[in-house]
């Protein structure tokens, strides 16, 4: 067997020395360059959202240009295999023609109007008659909007004012979960926000991952003033913090214990690690789940869900007041039909799920067969680089910050390769059905060659 073909089978058996050109040049990034000076101009960084600008990684941003099953195209023209999927949404991959037929179809007849449309019905009946663990749910149009409107109904709900969060944890930038804030707050080396008033604050407890006694000593201190506590199930804004499915089951124990609501932000794990997501994964009743990103299609969409009894504190029909104008977007509910359609299909996760993890674990081969220092942390169809030693990482603490250094190589050199990753090490990837096993063996080998240079140079 050659040994290209060994790579492509997974057998990772390699000499001391690398066969692999080291000495990629880089992609030409001219257009992107002079889109982004102009940007400056217009944007606080250049970027509507901090992570895009680049920061911790080489260069000046990509701007895309198009994106068509696993791959995008900036505007100079360089093509990429892409695992950001923009962070998390495109399941499918990009420009996935039932989505996109889905929403020309719905354009047509105009694009919003502020009342109600039956395209909301039917996404809610698709959603709600395949998911054990909701029953009536609200859309909103963002991941951010849904967590802040949970944590409102879980404080009106239990009349309760504090809520208790971990480190580690991103839900949004919503003012009162910017505490300690994983995702771009940790790229840029702060642990909060300005303009998030001290008051705000100190209605959230902030607690280790992974950590009972922690949780413990919150409840025994606080008492009956704590209204929720909220986790991402899949930790996926700070690393991949995969947590034991006994802490998860802590939590909602002590939470019934306590009468305090556990929800559960499945902006990201939300459709992607089954259709019923992290609750169904580690089969949990949390009290809320809040969701975004696939649920859209590649739209801009939230929303969050419980059971009928605590959804009817929601206005009109209870107290608790949240509303917007783009709530349950036509042109949005369309997308996530046609998306969420697709993933009711029969093996669609254990196909797209199978695919990650074989992708995950022969790049783990890879760097333990050349004592690299480096892990790919896998669950579902996302997965995490780690420059770590470590079998598993649970919590923030136990992520060094100084292995961000050899990232930015990594990124830089997969780029030079055709690889696109999320600009940060603090990111997670995400494999999508539109990744072929042809994409995925180039990818792989773009990592390994991408390794050598890490390790070697």
């Amino acid at each position: 067997m050659s040994f290209l073909k060994k790579i492509f089978s997974g057998e990772q058996e390699r000499s001391e020395e690398s066969v692999y050109s080291t000495d990629k040049p880089d992609i030409s990034r001219q257009k992107s360059i002079l889109l982004y000076q102009k940007a400056l101009k217009y944007f606080p960084g250049g970027v509507n959202s901090p992570v895009r600008a680049f920061k911790s990684v080489s260069g000046t941003p990509l701007f895309i240009q198009k994106g068509d099953g696993c791959k995008i195209t900036d505007a100079d023209g360089n093509t990429f295999i892409d695992f950001c999927c923009s962070w998390g949404p495109l399941i499918l991959g990009h420009n996935h023609p039932s989505i996109r037929e889905k929403v020309i179809q719905t354009v047509q007849n105009g694009m919003t109007f502020g009342a109600p449309t039956e395209l909301e019905n039917e996404l809610a009946e698709l959603i709600l008659k395949h998911h054990d663990y909701i029953e009536k749910i609200r859309f909103v149009s963002s991941g951010t909007e849904a967590v802040m409107s949970a944590v409102r109904l879980a404080r009106g709900y239990t009349q309760r004012d504090k809520i208790l969060k971990f480190e580690g944890c991103y839900h949004g930038h919503a003012d009162s979960l910017l505490v300690k804030a994983g995702s771009g707050l940790v790229t840029f080396g702060e642990t909060s926000s300005a303009g998030v008033p001290k008051a705000f604050a100190q209605e959230t407890i902030v607690v280790p991952l992974n950590d009972r006694q922690a949780v413990q000593d919150a409840f025994n201190q606080f008492k009956k003033e704590i209204a929720c506590v909220i986790i991402e199930p899949v930790p996926a804004n700070n690393g991949l913090l995969i947590q034991d499915a006994d802490f998860l089951t802590f939590l909602r124990e002590i939470c019934t214990q306590h009468k305090t609501l556990l929800i559960f932000d499945e902006v990201i794990s939300g459709f992607r690690l089954g259709f019923e997501g992290a609750a169904g994964y580690y089969k949990i009743f949390p009290d809320i789940i809040t969701y975004g990103k696939i649920i859209g299609g590649g739209l801009p969409v939230g929303a969050y869900a419980a059971s009928e009894k605590i959804m009817s504190n929601i206005s009109p029909e209870g107290n608790v007041y949240q509303a917007g104008t783009l709530s349950g977007n036509p042109v949005a509910m369309s997308a996530g039909i046609a998306q969420l359609t697709e993933l009711l299909k029969m093996g669609f996760y254990k196909d797209l799920n199978s695919k990650a993890k074989e992708f995950s674990d022969a790049i783990t081969r890879f760097a333990a067969t050349n004592n690299y220092p480096f892990k790919v942390f896998n669950i579902g169809s996302i997965f995490w680089f780690a420059f770590t030693e470590r079998e598993h990482i649970r919590t923030a603490s136990e992520i060094n910050s100084q292995s961000m250094d050899k990232f930015k190589v990594l990124h830089k050199e997969l780029l030079n390769r055709g690889v696109y990753l999320g600009p940060s090490g603090y990111e997670v990837g995400f494999v999508s059905a539109a990744h072929s096993k042809v994409d995925l063996e180039k990818a792989k080998r773009a990592v390994f060659e991408s390794l050598d240079v890490v390790f070697r140079h």
